[in-house]
């Protein structure tokens, strides 16, 4: 199983040049603290010294590894680029890039991570251990490039998905108000026909019947003539000759 080499806890101690017993004692201290996996307590150790010269590569150094071990990296990234301005030499500040690539790592920022080794390689060549850490850093930022990518897919699959259901819901939708028009057109297709209808028979009953033609005016006149004739001949007939009555006494 791979496993990136860390060497972020490489401490540098004060050297014979600090004239101030104190700070060497804070670094001490500092030193055997961190030796004994007292991080927190390593810490307030290498900031006292630093409150007493601040100006010193070692102490922004420790400091960045003591961070560095608490999980705290982008505190220890802040104080490691401290120690690069005061770094005096090649070999330190191929170790502080090192170390902050180690940090950038830890944060998964693997783009930055691969940048750092490589300033750490243009110093120093020849550290293999370096060179691990950028060929396993370049593996993790290509399977992230690789995840951004699926995640990308897979949200667009989800995004497709999403619209073609919106899209069906929106038919459906649709569908059931032009059923419901549909209907309300034939109900009011019905509702107009029965208006029409009971319209016709009213009109119907209000029709006065069709007047008789002249010719059959004509006839019935002359029937009526006919029969007028008749029954003056029968009244004629019947003239003088009076009706019997009976007595009634």
């Amino acid at each position: 199983m791979n496993k990136i080499v860390i060497i972020g806890a490489l401490l540098l101690v004060l050297n014979s040049l600090s004239d101030a017993q104190s700070i060497r004692g804070l670094v001490n201290d500092g030193v055997d603290l961190y030796e004994k996996d007292k991080f927190p307590e390593a810490e307030v150790n290498f900031k006292k010294g630093l409150e007493e010269d601040f100006e010193t590569f070692e102490g922004h150094y420790n400091l960045g590894s003591a961070y560095y071990k608490q999980g705290r990296y982008d505190e220890a990234i802040e104080a490691y680029k401290n120690a690069l301005v005061l770094s005096g030499d090649d070999q330190k500040k191929a170790k502080t890039f090192h170390n902050i690539g180690n940090a950038l790592f830890k944060n998964e920022k693997y783009k930055e991570s691969i940048q750092a080794y490589a300033s750490s390689l243009k110093l120093d060549p020849n550290d293999l251990e370096t060179k691990y850490n950028l060929s396993y850093a370049l593996k993790k930022m290509q399977q992230q490039e690789q995840q951004k990518d699926k995640n990308k897919d897979q949200n667009k699959d989800q995004n497709k998905d999403q619209n073609q259901d919106q899209k069906d819901q929106n038919q459906d939708q649709q569908d059931k108000q032009d059923q419901q028009d549909q209907n309300q057109d034939q109900k009011d297709q019905q509702q107009q026909n029965q208006e029409q209808k009971e319209q016709q028979e009213q009109q119907q009953q209000q029709t006065p019947k069709e007047e008789i033609s002249k010719e059959e005016a004509q006839r019935i006149l002359e029937a009526l003539k006919n029969n007028e004739a008749e029954l003056q001949k029968e009244l004629r007939k019947k003239k003088g000759k009076p009706k019997r009555t009976e007595k009634d006494w």
